[in-house]
This record gives C-alpha cells, structure tokens and sequence, in this order.
C-alpha cells in the first residue's frame, strides 16, 4: 500500500511539472531553453536555486549528519553566504558585460581556444559524473521503498524518470526550470516543515519545546575551535564553504543559467543576495530534524541504521511517521532530487551545444534541431551513466568517482583566478596539460600527508588544486609580458 500511495504521489506530482512545462514552452526557440530569453523574475530564480542546490542526496543526507559531526556543517553554510557575495560582486558583472550564454566562453576570450575548450570539457565531465551518481543515490531509495514492491525493475525505474524529466524541458529548457524549480521548492520546504512538525507532535512537543530540545542536546554543537586536525575546525570549514560556493555555483553553468536569464545585472545580483541568505536556515531545518529524529528514535526504543543517509527514509517511507510524512517525504526527496537533475540536463546540453558544437555560429534552424538531439543523447547518457552505478553496484567505487569529480573543479578555480586577478599571457595550447596534471599533483600530496602526518585534507583540497593551477600558469608564463583583457 505504501508503494501505491508513493507512485501515485510522484504522478500527480509530474502531471503538474508537465502543465507547467507546457504554458512556458509556447514559441519557445533556443534564446528561449538557454537564458530564458533574459526575463526571468529574478525572486523566481532564487527561491528556485534553492531547490537546485539541496539535490535529493542533500534532502537525505543532512539530518544523517549530525550523528558525526554535530551541527559543524553550519559552519561550511555560513561561508557559503559569504561566497554568494563574491559572486554578485565580481563573476555577475563580468558575465553580464559579455552577454555570455555559456559562461566557459570567457576563457576564451582570455585565454584562447585550448583554454576554452579545457574548462568547458571539465564542467561536462565533471557535472555528468556527479549529477548521474546523485540521482541514483536517489533512485536506489526510491526503488528499495516503492517501485520493488510493484515488481518494477530499476532500469524502467530509471528510464521512467528521466524521460519525464526530458519532455519537461525539452522545449523551453531554463525558463521552465526556471518555473518548474520554484514549485519544487516549495514542495520541498512544506515537506521539510511538515515532517518536523509531525516528529515534534509524536515527540509531544511545541515550537518552543523543539527548540529547546534542539538547543539542548549534545549534537546542537555548532562551531569547532580547539582541534586544528580536524576537518570541521571552523576556519577550514568557513573558508571552504566560501570557494566552495565560488567554484560550484560561480563558475557552474548549471548554476549561473539561471541567473544570466535574470533581466538585469542588478537583478541577478539581487536574487544571489536573497537565495544566500535564504540557503544558511533551510540547512538548520535539515539539521534540527536530524536532532530530533535521533531523539524519537531514543524514545521509541529503535536502533538506528548504521549510515546517517538511511536515517530519514526509514521514519518516513518505514511508516513509523504515519501516511501524510509518507507523501510529504516523497515530494520532499523528489522535488530536490529533479530539480538538481533538470537543471544539470539543461546546463550540460547548453555547454555541449555553445561551447563544443558552437551553435550559436549556425542558422538558426539548424542550431535548434542540433540542440534538441543532444539534450535527448544527454538524457540517453544519463540513464547509461545511472545504469553503470547499479552494475558496480558498490559504494566504495561510487564514493571514488565522487573524490575524483571533487578534484575536477579545482582546476577551474584556478583558471579564473588567473584570468580576474593577473594581466598576464598564457600559452594557450599547454594549458590543458597543468589542468590535467593539478588534480593528479593534488592527489599525491593529500596521501602523503596522511601516511606521514595522518593529516587529511578537508574542503581546502579544493582551494588547494586551484592554487597548483595558478602555480602552473603563472610559471608557464613566467617570462611572459602582460595583456590587457576582458576580465580585468
């Protein structure tokens, strides 16, 4: 019965992104599935990125980690804020004053071809691996609770849903995200919001007795000062967050669409401020829920599972919460799991078609056929990509290939640094050999540190592999004379 409460929740649910997707796509054309025609409202775009930026591993995750690390992860979201800043401030107006579609085009402009290409390439890679291991992350807790039941194998599972999520934005691609995303998150927030109030009605608690029990327990601690080795002191915590938001939202495609399709700078510029702002409570929320779900747990006398992400679908799809968390949790997951998921078709068809088939130098008939084919092979590689994760079917492989894409966006950072902070020359075809090999460097290091000091890196690995690539271009360089360019 749980299993049929659940499918029927995801197809109203889907029925209602289809109605959405259908008013948007009317006369859409290319200008329209890539930057929204530049009229997004810039209040829709923020309160949709916070529903693209919470993927369903988030919504599952969160409340898990309190469990390990307490509430140290505000620590990391406090610098995200911080991170929103210097995007609005510095990438906005740069992407802005270069009317970019994609925002790798910038490196070309500075740089020249190879860079382009090499930053480009990155993202794609990088944004494919990540995105599929998501949404199979996802789809494995989808399958175990609901479709397993009704004797639906993984693969229609899988198809099922990616081809949903094509026809939703097949024809106006980001301005339906745009939309689209937005009703997500609020059927992600009111999720959220009803599954901790009906955890504190079973908790006999009010509002002030759930704070209070928050406030109170021993895994409430927020900020870590005193141990320097730990990966949640607070300094490494607050300033990765800060380039870790520059990295994976500044300099993402995925992420910086939906801006540019925002009307003006200044409105962009607005809606990073608020959706900033905006992102440091509903962490709170997810990490509140986790205090009080182990709390329940205590209560009612349950062991619970030894992974901190099985923690939440165990109350909720278990039944233990009763039927109405039972939907409100699959809305919840599927909401943050598709809007991190369509975002990231969009993105990745948008920079295969700018950046490596370079459409914008076709007719502009020819230009649209040619992005309609590669947002569907996009989808087809997805499901490839999803269907490989369930074949090695081991966590321990799936962990790796998410190290290996952490590493992947170090180099990034360093390109623009580069590019925003020097005057300086570059010899453009070598550049993708000191993209390659920063990672691999960075990588080395990090296991001597651990076999020779037992000391692991953290977040800072990010801030690390940029440096390496500026290193790397600066000493390319070293004789060469500055150059007046666009990004400075």
């Amino acid at each position: 019965m749980n299993g049929l409460y659940i499918l029927l929740t995801i197809l109203v649910y889907f029925g209602l992104l289809l109605v959405v997707s259908h008013f948007t796509g009317k006369n859409a054309d290319n200008d329209t599935f890539f930057r929204g025609n530049r009229n997004s409202p810039w209040y829709l775009v923020a309160f949709g990125m916070i529903g693209a930026s919470l993927s369903g591993v988030t919504f599952v995750s969160v409340p898990g980690m309190v469990r390990y690390i307490d509430m140290t992860y505000m620590q990391t979201c406090l610098g995200f804020y911080f991170g929103y800043l210097v995007i609005a401030q510095v990438l906005l107006p740069l992407y802005y004053r270069l009317n970019l579609t994609s925002i790798y085009t910038y490196l070309k402009t500075r740089f020249g071809r190879c860079t382009y290409k090499t930053g480009a390439s990155f993202f794609l890679v990088s944004k494919m691996v990540s995105a599929a291991a998501r949404l199979y992350l996802v789809a494995i807790i989808l399958q175990q609770f609901v479709f397993e039941n009704l004797h639906i194998p993984f693969g229609m599972t899988i198809i099922g849903i990616l081809v949903l999520i094509w026809l939703y934005t097949r024809k106006s691609g980001i301005k339906a995200i745009v939309w689209t995303d937005s009703f997500q998150t609020l059927c992600m927030l009111v999720s959220l919001v009803l599954i901790i109030w009906q955890v504190g009605h079973l908790l006999h608690l009010d509002l002030a007795g759930m704070v209070r029990t928050i406030r109170e327990h021993p895994y409430s601690r927020i900020f870590e000062w005193s141990d320097w080795h730990s990966t949640q002191h607070f300094v490494k915590q607050f300033v990765s967050g800060i380039f870790i938001t520059i990295v994976m939202t500044g300099l993402d495609q995925d992420m910086m669409q939906k801006n540019l399709s925002c009307r003006t700078l200044k409105e962009s510029q607005k809606n990073m401020y608020w959706y900033g702002l905006a992102f440091v409570p509903v962490n709170l929320l997810f990490l509140s829920l986790g205090i009080l779900l182990t709390v329940l747990a205590g209560e009612m006398g349950m062991d619970l599972p030894a992974k901190g992400d099985e923690m939440l679908p165990l109350f909720a799809a278990g039944g233990y919460l009763g039927y109405g968390v039972l939907v409100s949790f699959t809305i919840g997951i599927i909401a943050a799991a598709f809007s991190s998921a369509d975002s990231a078709l969009t993105a990745l068809t948008t920079s295969c078609c700018i950046d490596l088939l370079e459409t914008d130098k076709m007719s502009r008939e020819r230009a649209e056929k040619t992005r309609k084919r590669i947002h569907l092979a996009i989808t087809a590689v997805f499901i490839l990509f999803i269907l490989l994760f369930k074949a090695l079917d081991n966590s321990s492989i799936i962990d790796a290939l998410f190290t290996i894409v952490s590493y992947t966006y170090g180099p990034l950072l360093g390109l623009y640094a580069y590019g925003l902070f020097t005057r300086r020359a570059t010899q453009d075809r070598y550049v993708p050999y000191i993209a390659i090999a920063s990672p691999i460097i960075c990588y080395v290091i990090n296991q001597l540190t651990v076999s020779l000091w037992n000391y692991k890196f953290g977040y800072e690995l990010l801030m690390f592999n940029g440096l390496l690539t500026f290193m790397g271009l600066w000493l390319l360089n070293f004789n060469q004379k500055k150059t007046e360019t666009y990004g400075n």
